[in-house]
């Protein structure tokens, strides 16, 4: 299980930047969410890049503030990893993915995790490089996206998890230059024993510098949720948000 959270904005910025003094109690969850971070980058005019994958907890690592605060974009993704069972604890495994423009992170499991393998497209599969369920989840939604556009393919992608896998959560956040992708698909009923009751929600925040997603489990005060079974297509242009169910 993992923790989640995207911006995109009017202009380059970073994390610490656009969610301000909350941003330390996001990066307070790495304490249980500890086995990995990961950075990306997803300028609409410029380059897409990791800028660094780690595998520490973000509050204690020694290159996490300065990475996040240095490498300013108008859209980015941060992933806080909490390691499935059983699945190692590697760069390789360590969110974000990424293919062409598109960067991807996921909070969830599916079981076994190799049983979409079969439905991602041979193209695809020498790119795989760790043994997650996540990565998986992603080369299945380019396979589909490429086959039948943006929407629809991450919708076929869901309904192919849903028939063949078995998933505590399929909560992501996709983003290219043009489209920012968010979707809100989960069991409430197979959240962690821990967890508090909103655990897998996603919630969202629009403001005038841009607009952030994030994971639950610190201070979101003006924050709405974005309901479960339903995906959020954000265009990147003109800031729109597209609420479409699953």
């Amino acid at each position: 299980m993992c923790r989640l959270m995207g911006y995109v904005s009017q202009s380059e910025t970073s994390f610490p930047a656009i969610v301000g003094s909350g941003f330390s109690e996001f990066v307070a969850l790495s304490s249980r969410h500890c086995d990995g971070w990961g950075l990306s980058t997803v300028d609409q005019g410029g380059a897409h890049t990791v800028v660094e994958k780690r595998v520490e907890a973000a509050a204690t690592s020694e290159s996490f503030g300065a990475t996040v605060a240095e490498n300013a974009a108008d859209g980015a993704l941060l992933h806080l990893r909490w390691a499935t069972k059983g699945l190692s604890i590697s760069e390789n495994n360590t969110h974000p993915f990424m293919y062409g423009d598109y960067s991807f992170i996921h909070n969830g499991s599916i079981f076994p995790p190799d049983a979409i393998a079969p439905f991602i497209d041979s193209k695809f599969l020498p790119l795989i490089v760790g043994d997650t369920d996540s990565e998986r989840y992603f080369y299945l939604v380019m396979t589909e996206v490429e086959k039948l556009g943006l929407v629809d393919g991450v919708k076929s992608a869901l309904s192919i998890i849903k028939e063949n896998g078995d998933t505590t959560s399929l909560n992501c956040m996709l983003m290219n230059r043009e489209s920012f992708v968010v979707v809100s698909e989960h069991n409430v009923d197979r959240k962690p024993e821990w967890a508090v009751d909103d655990y897998y929600e996603l919630k969202y925040l629009a403001s005038p510098e841009g607009l952030l997603f994030a994971s639950s489990g610190w201070d979101q005060p003006g924050w709405e949720e974005l309901e479960n079974h339903h995906m959020a297509l954000v265009n990147r242009s003109t800031f729109e948000i597209d609420v479409i169910a699953l």
